[in-house]
């Protein structure tokens, strides 16, 4: 019997918010992106491990990692 199992790595990107940047301070678009690591299994994503939530400054460019409540707060 063969079992087929791995992890995955998947991207996904929101469409853009307008914030305060805590790094420049300017009020500008920001572009929020989920990252999250999936259990495979024969090639098909059963089990998220890991999740991760990103927002970066279109002025700056600061990249900001934000917790759960603060990414459930922006996508209101």
């Amino acid at each position: 019997m063969i079992l087929l199992f791995g992890l995955k790595k998947i991207l996904r990107r929101l469409p853009g918010r307008m914030a305060t940047c805590q790094h420049c301070g300017q009020f500008v678009q920001h572009h929020p992106e989920e990252r999250a690591t999936k259990l495979t299994l024969f090639f098909i994503p059963v089990l998220t491990t890991s999740r991760a939530f990103n927002i970066t400054c279109t002025h700056c460019g600061q990249n900001s990692t934000v917790k759960s409540r603060t990414w459930n707060a922006l996508l209101r």
